[in-house]
């Protein structure tokens, strides 16, 4: 049911567009960034099931990771500008069904071939969510609690990475892999009724030049001698989340009791440093993304030396630093984008996937757990480094 203000003056009543139901909106759509954007994870604990199942390696099987990660990459590019064009609710009402199929069919198949096509589709078809999802909020939201509504679905698609693994890990044993992705999939029809229920009308769009032209700012962006730099940091910031993750699965650093630890052991650090923000952000936003990145790279340097005695407390303080390096990597693409802030944000979530699809291949290049760390570290040193280069570099308008 439309809101309405039968006091507003007509032409008011015309062109203010009537905000999004704030609680529901929020329980929607928190939800359902959980499973969109766990999807990219919820296969790192099924590795060594599946490798058993089919008869492959786990190692091989990463590639269910980065299948995943390569097409919801291109899923942001693609359906980013769709949704400017055609509506968030039209985009949303296609993707989410579609998602559901996806899942279902990744669950039937037959061999791990047939399975990296079907994940490359399925992160096809789970992309339309966060464009259309953030671009939402930002539009139906009332604007004094619209920062809190973004931070909530952002900090929503990090702890994806936590909750989708530990659901996983627990339930495997019980319903198979093959179940879980079937819950996924009903999971995704649940989030379409839900969705569908609470979300308000497209406002109306004006389409203006060819479908094309709104990809035309994306080269530009890319190799913009500022935003460049940021770019690679955040893909190495990504690489680094999700190779650690996959590493402790398939090295077989703990027993599988201490793994689901380790995995919940970043949650509180995921709900803190959002809570400390406000505070951190009287940061300069490079230095602030340069310091987390740096952070990061110490925690992991530290757990090469010191190997399992301090993972847990190791790993909390890595999972703070990419808690608070996220934000601060989209502020400080964000600051340098200029008018053309949307489609470098697009760019920066783009670069988040390739930095997932990545990550896993990254893991099983390396011979073991702690040269792994060692390489993550320096990695992650390197685009400290970048970041504080790009602050320096000549400020061209991009």
């Amino acid at each position: 049911m439309a809101i309405t203000t039968p006091c507003a003056p007509p032409h008011l009543a015309a062109t203010t567009p009537a905000r999004a139901p704030f609680g529901r909106t929020m329980t929607a759509f928190t939800l359902t960034a959980v499973l969109v954007s766990g999807q990219l994870y919820v296969v790192i604990p099924l590795l060594h099931d599946m490798a058993t199942g089919w008869g492959a390696s786990p190692g091989g099987l990463t590639w269910l990771v980065t299948a995943f990660g390569i097409g919801y990459g291109a899923g942001f590019l693609v359906f980013g500008p769709l949704s400017d064009r055609y509506g968030r609710r039209r985009l949303l009402m296609i993707g989410l069904p579609l998602a559901a199929v996806t899942s279902a069919a990744v669950a039937l198949s037959p061999s791990p071939e047939v399975a990296f096509a079907l994940r490359a589709v399925q992160g096809l078809a789970v992309a339309m969510f966060p464009p259309a999802g953030m671009a939402y909020l930002a539009e139906r939201v009332e604007p004094r609690r619209r920062v809190v509504a973004i931070a909530a679905v952002t900090g929503a698609f990090l702890a994806s990475a936590v909750v989708l693994q530990v659901a996983a890990q627990l339930m495997v044993n019980t319903i198979g892999w093959r179940g879980l992705f079937l819950l996924s999939a009903a999971g995704f029809l649940l989030a379409f009724l839900g969705v569908r229920a609470i979300m308000l009308p497209d406002l109306p769009r004006e389409g203006s030049g060819s479908l094309l032209s709104v990809y035309r700012a994306v080269p530009g962006l890319l190799f913009h001698r500022v935003l460049g730099l940021r770019y690679i940091a955040t893909i190495m910031l990504m690489v680094g989340f999700v190779a650690v993750y996959t590493g402790l699965q398939i090295y077989g650093v703990t027993s599988s009791a201490d793994l689901l630890t380790l995995r919940t052991a970043g949650l509180p650090s995921i709900v803190l440093v959002p809570l400390l923000m406000p505070w951190l952000a009287r940061i300069p936003t490079t230095v602030r993304a340069a310091a987390f990145l740096a952070a990061g790279g110490l925690a992991l340097a530290a757990v090469g030396l010191t190997g399992a005695a301090a993972l847990v407390v190791l790993l909390a303080v890595y999972v703070a630093a990419i808690a608070g390096g996220l934000p601060s990597m989209n502020e400080a693409i964000s600051a340098g984008a200029g008018q053309a802030r949307g489609t470098a944000l697009s760019l920066f979530s783009f670069a988040l996937a390739v930095g997932g699809s990545v990550g896993p291949q990254v893991a099983a290049a390396f011979e073991g757990f702690t040269p792994m760390m060692y390489g993550l570290a320096i990695g992650m040193g390197l685009a400290a480094l970048a970041v504080l280069a790009s602050a320096r570099s000549p400020r061209q308008a991009a």
